[in-house]
């Protein structure tokens, strides 16, 4: 089964010269979805970690699954006013604007390792994001996963420090 299959491209969204990597198709397919979930659980079994923190929404499906799969905790990152406890935050550039994440403040104990998982690895702006929210509360970056990487934006140059692993390559 080739999972590229499962990938739509939308072009001109959410602006115009982007090409959305819409991955609903693959999620409504079984069969795709427990592939892309066991590709990803392959390309981490050697990584040591405590934690997956991964941002909403569609890093919270992958996350979720992949956090159940490998026995591990899941630390959701969310957009402003959607989380009830005290968080931190940082802002940020996306390719196509500005965005800010936050965490709980308290998601992570001192040294606990974790692995950043989203759907996509566009510029490496939200990754890179959430790797310093992770560092702000105490974390360690154990690395990174993604179902797609899209290596012509050149994510790596910004995540030049981590252990990036993808499943798809465009």
């Amino acid at each position: 089964m080739e999972l590229k299959s499962f990938i739509r491209d939308i072009p001109d969204f959410p602006a115009k010269g982007i090409i959305f990597r819409d991955v609903t198709p693959l999620l409504k397919n079984p069969a795709a979805f427990q592939k892309a979930i066991d590709e990803m659980t392959k390309i981490l079994q050697d990584m040591k970690f405590d934690l997956i923190v991964s941002p909403e929404a569609r890093g919270f499906i992958f996350g979720a699954a992949l956090a159940y799969k490998l026995g591990k905790g899941l630390v959701p990152v969310r957009k402003p006013g959607k989380l009830p406890y005290k968080t931190v935050s940082i802002e940020y550039n996306l390719e196509y604007g500005t965005a800010q994440l936050h965490m709980h403040s308290d998601a992570l104990q001192q040294g606990q390792r974790v692995i950043i998982v989203d759907d996509v690895l566009a510029t490496g702006g939200t990754a890179a994001a959430i790797a310093s929210l992770v560092k702000n509360v105490g974390g360690e970056v154990a690395g990174m996963c993604f179902l797609i990487e899209l290596s012509y934006l050149s994510p790596r140059e910004k995540l030049k420090d981590y252990d990036v692993r993808s499943v798809l390559v465009y």
